[in-house]
């Protein structure tokens, strides 16, 4: 058994770990572990494998594990326009910024695009080219964002067959009570913002306050004085008149 660890050790044991193995096997010879015909044929092996040219990936050692290529999303705009499609429907303001931070930029068109065919018509059934021509993305960005939309729950894709070789297009729904919330908000805020303003309510116009200072070194005109209207005097006033007239 011990000759049969020493033989596997020479077999499998690195380059540089075949001297500390030849040790081994002959201090097992010495101790009588190892017959002599043993211990000549498994220094043999090990001499065998001592001989053997070294290779460049033996030298080097294991190749050191590299980084995998980053994962390209989305796709390239091919002309100025729909890069301008694309991000104008990516800022329109369609996903609530929670879910819009899990897609990128083109799938975030795609569903701003869902989002808006949804609000009009209470889902989307535009076909997969003709959402990729509005959002200025390719058909496989729209495939992709509707496949990851869905398995996070956010909408539901209902396939309508017509026959076993044609279907018609599939109809997309928002289930997502935070989306269709947001939604609800954001149609509010564009009617309110809509919506004219009325003139002339029951406010009344605000009279200004006087502002003028008084100063005593500044010499300002007499009033007229307030005198009471004629025939208003005092009973007693009007009876001394009459008494002085008498006279």
């Amino acid at each position: 058994m011990f000759a049969e660890e020493i033989r596997r050790q020479a077999m499998s044991a690195p380059r540089a770990a075949l001297p500390d193995v030849t040790a081994a096997l002959w201090k097992a010879f010495a101790a009588g572990a190892v017959s002599e015909a043993t211990a000549e044929e498994l220094s043999g092996l090990i001499e065998a494998r001592m001989a053997l040219p070294i290779t460049r990936a033996a030298a080097e050692g294991p190749e050191p594990l590299k980084a995998a290529p980053p994962r390209h999303v989305g796709s390239r705009p091919r002309t100025d326009a729909s890069l301008e499609r694309r991000r104008r429907w990516a800022a329109s303001g369609r996903l609530p910024p929670a879910l819009a931070a899990r897609f990128s930029l083109a799938e975030q068109a795609v569903l701003a695009l869902v989002a808006a065919e949804s609000v009009r018509r209470k889902d989307c059934r535009l076909a997969v080219g003709n959402l990729a021509a509005l959002a200025g993305v390719s058909e496989t960005t729209v495939r992709n964002a509707i496949r990851e939309a869905v398995r996070l729950g956010l909408l539901t894709v209902e396939e309508r067959r017509i026959t076993g070789w044609r279907n018609d297009t599939n109809v997309v729904r928002i289930v997502s009570a935070e989306w269709t919330a947001w939604l609800r908000l954001t149609r509010k805020r564009k009617e309110a913002a809509a919506a004219p303003v009325s003139e002339g309510g029951g406010c009344k116009s605000a009279k200004g306050t006087p502002t003028e200072v008084l100063s005593l070194w500044i010499p300002r005109p007499m009033e007229p004085s307030q005198r009471l209207p004629k025939g208003s005097e005092r009973p007693s006033t009007q009876r001394a008149i009459r008494n002085r007239r008498g006279r």
